[in-house]
């Protein structure tokens, strides 16, 4: 289960109860960060099953879901398509101007984003988000100014951990496992 800081429980609900968009980085959280090149430059990704249905969850649960990243990558693109996510930026230089960019499209304020990151060049991000969240195997200033921390490592099913808990917090979490139940046996 997610690991939480200093702050309070009671924070940390209050915190998720407002979350309406989720953005995340994608190397070293959606994956554990290695990037494996094959001949001819094809490039692997290896994304994890439940960090997908977490995905999935969190929009059929009424959140907005993008993914923010630095590269720019076939096998993201692909991933993003079959989770049908509608803000998948890549190759971005710039993570805070598409930040202020999701947050006038949506109407947002800083306090209804959760944002999910692993490294240094997430800080900016993490600090200004309503919610922060980092990975495991994040580096310990990117911890330090996290509001979750999850038990799991990036790309290992860091993503369905900090979602679920995320549902749980807004109390939806029965109603997507409910959904899921009458869709299966339908």
């Amino acid at each position: 289960m997610a690991r939480k800081t200093v702050r309070s429980r009671r924070d940390l609900r209050e915190r998720a109860r407002r979350i309406r968009l989720l953005l995340l980085d994608v190397d070293g959280v959606l994956t554990d960060g290695r990037i494996i090149y094959g001949s001819a430059g094809l490039e692997v990704l290896a994304f994890h099953v439940r960090d997908g249905l977490a995905l999935k969850s969190a929009q059929a649960a009424g959140i907005t879901v993008g993914l923010l990243s630095g590269r720019k990558s076939e096998a993201l693109a692909r991933r993003a398509e079959e989770l049908r996510l509608v803000e998948v930026h890549t190759g971005v230089e710039d993570k805070g101007g598409v930040y202020r960019q999701l947050l006038a499209r949506y109407r947002l304020g800083d306090p209804e984003v959760a944002y999910m990151g692993d490294d240094l060049p997430d800080l900016p991000l993490l600090q200004r988000a309503g919610l922060a969240i980092t990975v495991a195997d994040a580096p310990v200033e990117v911890r330090r100014v996290a509001h979750l921390v999850t038990s799991l490592p990036g790309g290992r099913g860091a993503v369905r951990e900090a979602v679920e808990w995320l549902l749980k917090s807004q109390g939806v979490w029965d109603r997507v496992c409910a959904d899921f139940q009458s869709n299966r046996n339908s």
